[in-house]
Formats: structure tokens, C-alpha cells, sequence
């Protein structure tokens, strides 16, 4: 019988998967605000200020392959305990970094809280997995709609544990995220792991090859859309901060804008679903773009703070149609056996693109400035609309040779 709504475990579940995406999306917000930063003041040297946040992303991308084999193995909760314990040492070591004035331990805790995202971004995907295509862009929604809170979670901690610990100053706020990844442990308890759909593990290596699979230029073009919204609103939302506080902004109003930044990130997940039943995947997720570049356009035109803030609300809003739109095009192209090889191959190569974003965003903040940066971005907005646009034709004219996990 088909799904019509999301009801019993599934919701139950899905609740879940919301509120761990609300404590567990905390953890990136606090890196990404305050790495460069600290970055600065323990390496002593601008242009790897933000090498603490590019770890922080390659971890995240590291993460994902091993996170999908154990996840295969004990299961999406065994894997997410695993995840939490990770993220538990991760912001103590960045404790212990910041307490011994060690940039290289700081990297170290970084890497680690990395590792923690990558069972993090899984979320998404278990939630979709449970539901019937037609309701995967809702139930991918109201898990992302627990990022609207992490938006407030981070940015309160940050503000009210910045100047926690006299003469050190962000410990305490790293202290917090290691808090933040424990009390995520009971969620994880009560998740309901027969609702989870998770790939057994006799059927691992069913469905096609990989080789074939990837073959799919639909998959191509959509996972190419998912690196480009990560790694765009990565790549300027890590040089934010620094290029804030360079430009004489307080440290308070650059993580207010980060706040406001992820809540424009997740809020508009209450109805991204529905625009995306109503005008289609590849609409909106060129829709994302373009508010990509009306970001880009809002920062070359000014310095103020409100400048600064505009350019952070349109690129949070331009990553939630761009990734949300990206990563349901991409559960329409693989059978329900391929879904594990396929997933971790996607965010294997979205988070390692984010990964080379995140570092390049600061040295191309030292080298070229804020200007520069934001200049480089539209050309790779352009071509991605145009793939994008293609890809539209392309199914037009080939609509029964399209692979459909719906109808699989």
C-alpha cells in the first residue's frame, strides 16, 4: 500500500532524525564561525587561518565511506552512536588545543568533529529511505528543519560561552559542542530501527554496478548540483567571519550573522518539499543558484552590515533549494539495493569538494580579498545552471530511459 502521509514509526522517527539533525547541525555552525578565527590567533598567520575549518570538512569527507560501511554493518543507529562518540571527543580535543594554545591539537579536534558530520549528513537519507518516492522531498525537509535549530543552539552557545573560561577565549564554546554531541546519545536510543530501512546486509552488493550506475547523466548532473551548493556556500560562508572582523565588524555581529545564515539555511525547509512537488527538482534547485549569485552580488556591493548579512541570508537560502533539490534528484537514481554505494559516493565527492572550498576560501581571501572571492563564484554558478537546463531537455526527450527509484 503507498504512503500517503508520514505516519506511526516513520513519523516517530523522522521527529527524531529532526531533533538529531538539530544538536548534530550545531556542530559544523560552531566550527565554521569560530575555526578561522581561532585559527588566526593560535597559527599567528592569515593565510591558514581557516585550514582548521578545510579539515574540519575533510573529515567530513574522509568520514563518509567508513561511516556508510559501519552504519551497513551495526546498523544506522549502532553507526550514529559511533558518530555521537565522535563528536564527544572532537569538541574536547579542540578544548584541550584552545587550553594549550595548540594549533595543531585544535586541527586535530576539528578533523574529529569532521568525522561526526559524516553520520550527521546521513540523516537525510535515512529518512528518505523510509517513505515512498512521492514523500522523500518532504520527509528530506522536516529532517532538515531541524537545522533551524541548530541555527539558534549555535549561535547562543557561541555568544553565552565565547568568554566562559577567563584568558580562554572560545574554549568553552568547544566544550559545549562535546555536550551538545553527548545529548544526542538518548535520541539515538529511542530511534526505531525497523522503521530505518536500512540496507540488509545480504543484499550489500545487489543492484547494479557501480560503473553503470554512475554512467546515469542524470546522477552525474545531480551530484555535481549537490558538490556546487555545498561547496559554494562553504567556500563564503568560511571566509565570512574573517572578512567581518577585517572589515572592523565585532565578532558578536559576524556570529549573528552566521545565525542568520542557517536559519535562512533550514527555514525554508517547512515548504521546500512542496515546491518541489509543485514546480519540480531541477526548478528549484536552479532556483538555488541563482539566489547563490544574488548573494555574491549583495557582497560586492557593499561592506556594511547589512551587506554582509544579506549575502549570508540569500546564500543559505539559495543552499537549501540548491542541496535539497540536488539530493532528491539524486534518491531518483538508484534501485533500492544500490541506495548505500550510491549515497556514500555522492557525499564522499559533495564533502571532498566542500573540503578543497573551505580551504581555498581562505587563501583566496588573503590573496585576492572578499571581492575576489565573490567574483569567482559566479562562473561556476553559471555553468551549473546550464548543466542543469540540460539536463531538463535531456529528460524531456528521453523520459522512458530515465532510471526512477520509484518505480524500481
Amino acid at each position: 500500500m503507498t504512503q500517503t502521509s508520514l505516519t506511526g514509526e516513520v513519523r516517530r522517527n523522522t521527529l527524531l532524525l529532526s531533533g538529531l539533525q538539530a544538536l548534530g547541525g550545531a556542530n559544523p555552525a560552531v566550527v565554521v564561525a569560530l575555526g578561522g578565527l581561532v585559527g588566526e590567533a593560535l597559527a599567528h598567520n592569515e593565510k591558514i587561518a581557516t585550514l582548521p575549518v578545510s579539515l574540519f570538512n575533510m573529515g567530513m569527507a574522509i568520514g563518509i565511506l567508513p561511516a556508510a560501511w559501519i552504519m551497513r554493518k551495526l546498523g544506522r543507529r549502532g553507526g550514529y552512536f559511533i558518530g555521537s562518540l565522535l563528536g564527544i571527543v572532537g569538541g574536547l580535543t579542540a578544548f584541550t588545543g584552545i587550553a594549550q594554545a595548540s594549533f595543531l591539537i585544535f586541527c586535530i579536534g576539528t578533523v574529529i568533529a569532521g568525522f561526526y558530520s559524516s553520520y550527521v549528513q546521513s540523516y537525510r537519507f535515512a529518512a528518505a529511505d523510509s517513505v515512498a518516492a512521492a514523500l522523500r522531498p518532504r520527509a528530506i525537509s522536516w529532517v532538515m528543519i531541524g537545522g533551524l535549530a541548530a541555527a539558534i543552539i549555535a549561535a547562543q552557545v557561541i555568544l553565552h560561552t565565547a568568554e566562559i573560561i577567563p584568558g580562554l577565549p572560545f574554549a568553552g564554546t568547544f566544550f559545549a559542542q562535546a555536550t551538545l554531541a553527548a545529548l544526542a546519545l538518548p535520541l539515538i536510543w529511542l530511534l526505531r530501527t525497523d522503521a530505518l530501512h536500512v540496507q540488509p546486509q545480504h543484499e550489500e552488493h545487489g543492484g547494479r554496478p557501480l560503473a553503470v550506475i554512475l554512467r546515469n547523466p542524470r546522477l552525474i548532473i545531480s551530484i555535481i548540483a549537490g558538490m556546487v551548493a555545498y561547496s559554494l556556500m562553504s567556500f563564503m560562508m568560511t571566509a565570512t567571519p574573517l572578512a567581518m572582523v577585517h572589515h572592523g565588524h565585532t565578532m558578536r555581529e559576524s556570529t549573528l550573522g552566521i545565525q542568520w545564515h542557517i536559519l535562512a539555511m533550514f527555514g525554508p525547509s517547512f515548504f521546500t518539499g512542496h515546491l518541489i512537488r509543485r514546480f519540480g527538482k531541477i526548478t528549484i534547485t536552479i532556483t538555488g543558484m541563482l539566489l547563490f549569485a544574488g548573494a555574491s552580488f549583495s557582497a560586492l556591493s557593499g561592506l556594511s552590515v547589512a551587506h554582509f548579512w544579506a549575502s549570508l541570508i540569500l546564500l543559505g537560502l539559495g543552499w537549501n533549494f540548491g542541496f535539497i533539490g540536488a539530493t532528491t534528484l539524486v534518491t531518483d537514481c538508484y534501485h533500492p539495493q544500490e541506495r548505500n554505494k550510491v549515497q556514500a559516493v555522492n557525499d564522499f565527492l559533495v564533502f571532498g569538494s566542500v573540503a578543497l572550498s573551505s580551504f581555498s576560501s581562505g587563501r583566496l581571501l588573503a590573496l585576492h580579498g572578499w571581492e575576489g572571492i565573490n567574483i569567482w563564484s559566479l562562473p561556476v554558478i553559471g555553468v551549473t545552471i546550464l548543466l542543469l537546463l540540460t539536463l531538463a531537455l535531456y529528460e524531456r526527450k528521453n523520459q522512458d530511459h530515465l532510471i526512477n527509484a520509484e518505480s524500481a
